[in-house]
């Protein structure tokens, strides 16, 4: 067990662990021998098999999923005061890249039995400026895209889907981020793959993809590579502004490497979250997330939601895991409850997700998570 980030005595099992192989460390080390350590064979090699993995005709890796969210936005032409509808209950990024792009958030509800959108909601949050909805498919599960899909296409809407939590998760077949205009992906540490810090864009457009590339590199016309085989390399044209959201060699060749056992690893999540479940149901007040078992879900996060009947509250649990050393933790407060995004919202319009973060509470997983480390969680569980 590795060491815990916050060098608390007292935990002893983590909410995580990064599995980091030795095949990893050997592609990493090699790659560092390499003259070119940017926009180069690692890259290339590294989108080729996402694309390969995920059947899109297009894969563009980046510095992380906020850079492959905001590009995503700018390559589908949102400007200054378009709407953009995302949900209440997700990652700050999706809110982050709005911003960034000169757009305004949209912050909307989530149903009640679930984590996914509101489809009512969207409906009512639509306007002359809405330009696109950025849908969750939250935890590893594939979100309610099939009704997002149709809502966008009646009202001429782009769909961007966040996939931060989705490598490996499935829709009909096809691999989320390809249903709408982009995916976006995050190789965060957390994440079912890891280079630490990274992101992709996949898409099935050329345009998309083209004008994303150009962007990824400060709007250069061309790639480093084309560039030094001609005969001048630094003769090229900047046709708009853009931004340094590269992905380096290093951190290629370990996603590399990591996606070769992608299904070895959401094998074992899914293996950890069926343990959890067997141990974990019909306890009273706790409701435990959909156990599917199938490809439509990737088993990014296991989160469980404690109600009234359990005799603890969400917060109460979560201090006397920690007591007994081991961490969890909260995904996430809802955007609305962030001084930045106040505005973008009217709190009795976001009542499902209030009473849902204050349920919801991850449980540790990760592939390499032991018996021993499930057990503890559940025996503190079932004891309270």
């Amino acid at each position: 067990m590795k060491k815990d980030f916050f060098k608390d005595s007292k935990i002893k099992f983590p909410a995580y662990e990064p599995w980091i192989s030795a095949e990893d460390k050997k592609i990493v080390n090699k790659t560092l021998e390499q003259s070119m350590l940017t926009l180069g064979p690692q890259l290339e090699k590294f989108e080729a098999d996402f694309c390969k993995y995920s059947k899109a005709k297009y894969a563009i890796a980046v510095s992380n999923c906020t850079a492959a969210l905001h590009l995503s936005l700018m390559a589908l032409g949102i400007k200054n005061n378009d709407e953009v509808i995302i949900p209440d209950l997700t990652f700050v990024a999706d809110a982050n890249a709005i911003i960034a792009s000169n757009a305004k958030p949209v912050i909307t509800d989530i149903n009640k039995e679930n984590f996914f959108l509101s489809i009512s909601d969207i409906k009512k949050n639509i306007t002359k400026n809405t330009k696109a909805i950025i849908p969750l498919h939250i935890y590893g599960q594939v979100c309610n895209i099939e009704e997002i899909l149709d809502v966008a296409k009646d009202n001429n809407l782009k769909v961007i889907e966040d996939c931060a939590h989705a490598v490996g998760t499935f829709h009909n077949s096809k691999h989320v981020g390809t249903l709408g205009h982009t995916g976006c992906f995050s190789f965060y540490p957390t994440k079912n793959i890891t280079t630490a810090e990274g992101g992709m864009v996949i898409t099935n457009s050329k345009k998309i993809a083209e004008k994303i590339r150009q962007l990824r590199s400060h709007g250069m016309t061309k790639s480093l590579k084309n560039r030094y085989s001609s005969e001048y390399p630094w003769i090229f044209d900047i046709v708009e502004p853009g931004y340094n959201y590269r992905l380096d060699e290093i951190r290629s060749a370990l996603g590399i490497s990591q996606l070769k056992r992608i299904s070895k690893i959401n094998d074992l999540r899914l293996k950890a979250t069926a343990y959890y479940h067997r141990h974990l149901k019909n306890i009273p007040g706790i409701i435990l997330p959909d156990m599917v078992k199938n490809k439509t879900h990737s088993y990014h996060l296991y989160t469980i939601r404690v109600t009234t009947p359990y005799g603890l509250t969400r917060n109460q649990l979560f201090k006397k895991l920690k007591d007994n050393g081991i961490r969890t933790t909260v995904y996430w407060m809802p955007i609305h409850k962030y001084s930045a995004y106040r505005k973008f919202v009217k709190k009795s319009s976001v009542v499902n997700t209030t009473k849902t973060y204050d349920e919801i509470l991850a449980l540790p997983l990760f592939p390499n998570i032991t018996k021993i480390h499930q057990d503890n969680v559940i025996k503190v569980i079932k004891s309270s």
